[in-house]
């Protein structure tokens, strides 16, 4: 799946757990704990990727409880687990000549990824990076299935360099160093190029061609910041396909030249849409097809463009809402994808390019929740409060008159989006009578470059304006009850949660902090180094603008807080580091405010792992139900 690279979306997947302070009373509802457990164990599946012949798909799957990698034949049939250990893994491809899988895995949950090689029946698993402290991210293989492209900052914490790794010994080759974070997005067929990723701020990337013998480099974007771009090289090693919002505000589908004396042609548009952001884009191994997915406020549309007569035509109409980790088989014939929406959990689909149609491969399992009851998603606008058009999801709960009880969802990023995904916390409040409103707040992706730069710096003052402007929308439609609104979000999110409650401390009835921030200082210091490097343009560099940061940060309005908290976080996070967490539990349980902390010690930065989900779901739904709806709360 090809996807624009300078956004960096964190995790938010739901997590076994220490109680540390536990103020309010628990919930002894029975029912309530079974369903939502129930809920909670629907898990996921997606990262496919074709065998060379195509009969056979690997795909990471969480059935027995921790994400691991399965292979099946590609209708689904005989589906066999090939890794089995206790950490989650992220992602798997497929080696082109077929004698590996290549699988990044998270050490405890954490941030610091590790790579391994693996055969399709599960033997000779080994590790190809450090084993330490440092991130890997794992690229793909070259066309020859020789080698692997990597990403890693075991040379520089606060900088990505990339590599080829050779599968059997483990060798590395460097194919590009810089001060910032690099990805090698593709490798051309005779081995010659390499298109390298740049990013120079969170928001902002440029795209370089190396020259693998010389190590020359050609810039392929030239752009006045900020702008986002994603390439491929075509077979004839000259072509790039991009996906590009060089002048324009979203992003589309692109090709530049480059000839024989290096010179790079301008962007020519071949498919493009006012409606919608280009979300990713695969091409076929001749380099013939390619196929889109439009990202229209948040739903999918997969599109194809014949690439010599630039015609396009609609592909089939989706099962779901959202599709992603589109893969070709080497054929051309199958086109592989994880679809999922609000009432469909991720499973890994394949399409049939020849009749267009889309055979179902995994069947994430959903014992005793029927999918065809659960709550839809409307899509509603709403202004803020300079006139700007925000958007967001409405969960209404079933058969409960309004206004009712609401919690507000924040996602994370702040560069995320919220889209209408399976969240078994979503559904799990509705189904106690509680609904739910995700807004996409400014900074948020999918609308277009000016409205994910919103937010930056100073101006994240108006996004925190935002998210009262979010809270009115529900009060003045008559829909939430202004004194039963709990607030949640996880990393960005959770800092949002945080936000809520000391900027606006007379507006919400509970709150759940899952993994957010609460000190930019302590965030900066403690987070990875190359994350802080990053990220000083979106929040503010601590060096120089002390005073921004430390008035964005809660921490110095914690005292405001009277709001029932729970706060959630994964011991091994190395994003958002514990101590973030632990400045809020400590200063609130010092002034005697309603705080429970749930630490789990086998989980980084989100809960990946069944049981973790399952307490860290029954918790917040516990918490919400004690506080909107058990005490018909007021303020």
């Amino acid at each position: 799946m090809r996807i624009p690279v300078a956004r960096l979306t964190l995790l938010l997947l739901l997590a076994h757990t220490s109680l540390f302070a536990q103020t309010s009373p628990p919930v002894t509802n029975g029912p309530l704990v079974e369903m939502v457990t129930r809920m909670a164990r629907i898990g996921r599946a997606g990262s496919p990727t074709f065998s060379p012949d195509g009969t056979k798909l690997a795909f990471v799957s969480d059935r027995t409880g921790v994400p691991q990698v399965w292979v099946a034949a590609a209708d689904g049939s005989a589906p066999v687990q090939v890794t089995k250990g206790d950490d989650p893994i992220g992602r798997v491809t497929w080696s082109p000549k077929g004698d590996w899988l290549a699988l990044s895995l998270a050490p405890g949950g954490g941030m610091n990824t590790q790579l391994f090689v693996v055969r399709p029946d599960g033997t000779g698993l080994r590790r190809l990076t450090d084993g330490g402290k440092e991130t890997n991210n794992l690229g793909d293989w070259t066309d020859d299935g020789r080698r692997l492209t990597m990403g890693s900052n075991r040379a520089n914490p606060s900088a990505i360099d990339v590599y080829f790794a050779d599968p059997v010994s483990g060798e590395r080759v460097s194919i590009s160093e810089n001060k910032g974070l690099q990805t090698v997005t593709d490798v051309s067929r005779d081995g010659r190029l390499a298109l390298v990723s740049r990013l120079r701020g969170r928001g902002d990337n440029d795209l370089y061609v190396v020259d693998l013998k010389t190590r020359a480099e050609t810039l392929v974007t030239p752009h006045d910041p900020p702008g986002s771009f994603f390439g491929v090289l075509a077979p004839d090693g000259r072509t790039i396909y991009l996906s590009s919002d060089k002048d324009r505000d979203k992003a589309a589908f692109a090709r530049v030249v480059i000839d024989a004396g290096g010179k790079v042609s301008p962007p020519q548009l071949l498919a493009s849409r006012n409606d919608a952001e280009l979300g990713g884009f695969e091409l076929d191994e001749k380099g013939t097809t390619a196929a889109l997915l439009w990202n229209v406020a948040g739903r999918s549309e997969l599109w194809f463009v014949d690439l010599a007569s630039g015609k396009t035509s609609a592909g089939p109409k989706l099962p779901a809402e959202i599709a992603g980790g589109l893969t070709f088989s080497a054929d051309g014939k199958q086109l592989a994808m994880t679809i999922s929406g609000a009432t469909a959990p991720p499973d890994v689909w394949v399409l049939d390019v020849t009749s267009g149609r889309l055979r179902q491969v995994t069947r994430t399992p959903h014992e005793g929740i029927d999918l065809a009851t659960l709550a839809r998603p409307e899509l509603v606008t709403f202004k803020a409060h300079d006139g700007l058009e925000l958007s967001g999801w409405l969960y209404r709960p079933a058969g409960r008159p309004a206004p009712a009880p609401f919690v507000v969802s924040f996602h994370g990023g702040p560069e995320g989006q919220e889209r209408p995904t399976f969240r078994s916390d979503y559904q799990a409040l509705v189904a106690q009578g509680i609904g739910v409103f995700a807004p996409n707040v400014r900074g948020s992706s999918g609308f277009g470059k000016r409205f994910v730069n919103l937010d930056n710096g100073a101006l994240r003052f108006e996004g925190i304006k935002d998210l009262e402007d979010s809270v009115r929308y529900l009060v003045d439609s008559r829909l939430a009850d202004p004194k039963r609104i709990g607030i949640t979000g996880g990393s960005y999110g959770g800092y949002m949660t945080m936000v809520g409650v000391t900027f606006y401390p007379d507006l919400f009835a509970a709150a759940v902090n899952l993994f957010g921030m609460v000190n930019f200082f302590t965030f900066f210091e403690h987070t990875e180094p190359w994350m802080a490097a990053i990220s000083t343009t979106e929040y503010g560099d601590p060096r120089t603008q002390a005073d921004l940061l430390r008035d964005l940060s809660p921490l110095g309005k914690l005292d405001r807080i009277r709001t029932p908290m729970m706060v959630q976080h994964g011991a091994n996070d190395t994003n958002v580091p514990v101590v973030e967490a632990e400045q809020i539990v400590d200063n609130l349980k010092r002034r005697g405010v309603p705080v429970e902390y749930v630490l789990f010690p086998d989980e980084g930065h989100g809960f990946r792992k069944e049981k973790n989900r399952i307490t860290s779901t029954v918790k917040l739904v516990e918490f919400f139900v004690t506080h909107l709806v058990a005490g018909q709360a007021s303020r």
